[in-house]
């Protein structure tokens, strides 16, 4: 018996062998696959890539006139809020070629093609802002549009599309046949010129806000888009420039890796902030649509400041109790975004002076939204009247021209002498009811057989005509 079953058990081993080698075999084709998929190294041309980098970043001549024209059209279409003619505008800039062009320097210690991607970088927007700064200055046009405040302050979205961009961007060109369209998708998702723009109508216009946010975010697009170039640079194993000064070569590598450091350091703090932002802000929503309820009570405003790590809620109706407040407030120490921030509830014991209480900006925000809510009201409620007198119009024949109809009835029917029109309204005391009435007056020289057999068909086409179930018909000699 033992026997059996030590031989049942060796043949049960090999199964078992070969499965776990199977396995091998399948976890090593996957490696293989995705390993091929995701290379970069096969088309990477070093030589080409660095050459053409290096192309891209001389600023003169044809370069310098394409920007100009560039910046009026970016600048044209963030004075007239269109999203179209920034992004054509976007299109046709060279602003890009520099910031590769530092990140590129970086990373493979290259000094000459550095200074000149910074001297090229600081002409381009100098250049750019004094262009935006002429047009939004002659421009009769001086309102701050959505483009325009769309560009004043970076969010972590920002930052990230600089990433990604960036990414995609330096990848492109390091293909054996550098990507057109990535390139030029690069630039319109970056938005480096509208920034630019911006900071031209801040100086413009003496808003010095609008101009030191944009300049803000610009500088970190372009950081992120040079820090993105560094990374795929060094991971692709660019070769380092050599010096015949082996001390030189070695300070050349100390000075680049000082300037990636210094870049870096601020660039990862920026985004960690940005990004806890963005989920204060978040959680704070969040927080208040789902805990910040109140039987009778309802919230008119609420705003959130990761700044000073406040939530504020303005409260009209039943007052809230000083326990439940404080219940808030402990279920919001749970949330970890929130466990810093303050709860603050705004609300009056008399109801009738909540409104006195806010601030003129909150209470103006509170009538905006009141004011389009009740146009969007209005507006669908004078579309459903519209629909009902189309639909009752049909019931009281309205739906037809009167002087239309008594043309064609005097053509089908010459003895008609005279016809009017107009609405019977009848009731039997359980129902109403409104019923068109037509009075018609035939000649008198008609006789009686002939006059009878007219009036039938005459009422007859009448319900076919006016396609009417219920109508009354007078006849009159």
């Amino acid at each position: 018996m033992a026997n059996t079953e030590k031989k049942e058990t060796k043949e049960k081993l090999p199964g078992k062998d070969n499965l776990r080698e199977d396995a091998k075999e399948i976890q090593k084709k996957a490696r293989s696959f995705i390993s091929r998929l995701l290379d970069l190294h096969e088309h990477t041309d070093r030589e080409s890539t660095v050459e053409a980098v290096q192309k891209d970043i001389s600023f003169k001549g044809h370069n310098a006139w394409i920007l100009i024209f560039s910046i009026f059209v970016a600048s044209i279409g963030l004075n007239v809020s269109s999203t179209a003619v920034v992004i054509g505008a976007m299109l046709i800039s060279p602003l890009m070629g520099p910031i590769v062009g530092v990140g590129l320097a970086v990373a493979i210690n290259d000094v000459d093609t550095l200074r000149r991607s910074f001297v090229n970088l600081g002409i381009m927007v100098g250049l750019s802002v004094i262009t935006a700064s002429i047009y939004f200055f002659v421009s009769p046009v001086k309102e701050e549009t959505p483009e325009l405040i769309a560009r004043t302050y970076p969010t972590i979205l920002d930052v990230l599309v600089a990433i990604f961009g960036g990414l995609a961007l330096i990848i492109a060109k390091t293909k054996r046949g550098t990507i057109a369209s990535v390139i030029l998708g690069v630039a319109i998702a970056t938005a480096l010129m509208p920034p630019l723009c911006t900071v031209g109508y801040g100086i413009a216009n003496a808003k010095w806000e609008f101009a030191l946010g944009a300049l803000y975010l610009f500088s970190i697009n372009a950081v992120f888009i040079a820090l993105s170039t560094f990374v795929v640079v060094k991971l692709l194993g660019f070769p380092l420039v050599r010096y015949a000064n082996s001390r030189r070569r070695k300070r050349t590598a100390q000075i680049a890796s000082t300037i990636a450091i210094i870049v870096m350091i601020p660039s990862v703090i920026l985004f960690v902030n940005l990004l806890r932002k963005q989920v204060f802000e978040s959680k704070a929503r969040e927080f208040l649509s789902e805990t910040v309820r109140f039987t009778g009570t309802e919230a008119l405003k609420s705003t959130s400041s990761f700044k000073d790590k406040t939530i504020d809620v303005y409260l009209i109706g039943n007052p809230v109790p000083y326990g439940t407040i404080e219940t808030w407030q402990e279920r919001m120490g749970e949330i970890e975004a929130l466990k810093e921030a303050k709860l603050i509830v705004h609300q009056g014991a008399d109801q009738t002076q909540d409104i006195n209480r806010l601030s003129t900006e909150l209470r103006s925000g509170i009538l905006e939204d009141l004011y389009v809510k009740n146009q969007e009201a209005l507006e669908d409620k004078n579309k459903r009247i519209e629909l009902l007198e189309t639909e009752l119009s049909k019931y009281r024949g309205d739906a037809f021209s009167f002087s239309d109809l008594s043309k064609e009835a005097k053509i089908n029917y010459e003895n008609i002498e005279q016809m009017g029109y107009s609405n019977l309204i009848s009731t039997n005391f359980d129902r109403q009811d409104t019923i068109p009435t037509f009075t018609v007056t035939w000649n008198s020289k008609l006789k009686n057989s002939e006059l009878k057999e007219q009036q039938e068909k005459f009422e007859k086409w009448m319900k076919v005509r006016l396609n009417l179930d219920t109508l009354a018909i007078k006849n009159v000699r």
